[in-house]
């Protein structure tokens, strides 16, 4: 099954926007059947870590805690050098096909359902 992308970058929304939608998709994800997701949250314009990244990464941990997402994965740990990387791809090997495997992409975040 192809990852799927949830773009909260598109538009320059506010973070409450980014959340709501993120919300949203990731709901509607679930229920159709998806396990892959790729978040673009981009990392900010100054480039040391945007709004929507950190909110999105703090409602990750979230969902984490509370079993509704198997795990996460920051794009820069998506890779073969670090453990987070190499956990989310034994979990789903397909993941090690995605463009963004090992580009230490700070602006996405992998997630499995």
């Amino acid at each position: 099954m192809a990852t799927k992308i949830i773009n909260l970058e598109q538009g320059l929304p506010k973070v409450e926007n980014a959340m709501f939608k993120l919300r949203l998709e990731l709901s509607t994800l679930k229920k159709s059947g998806v396990k892959h997701i790729k978040i673009i949250h981009g990392y900010g314009s100054g480039g040391t870590g945007g709004a929507i990244k950190a909110a999105t990464q703090q409602y990750l941990r979230e969902q984490l805690r509370e079993n509704r997402i198997k795990a996460f994965c920051p794009g820069d740990n998506f890779g073969p050098f670090e453990n987070n990387g190499r956990d989310i791809v034994s979990m789903a090997p397909a993941l090690r096909r995605d463009p963004d495997w090992g580009r230490q992409n700070d602006g996405i975040t992998i997630v499995i359902i």
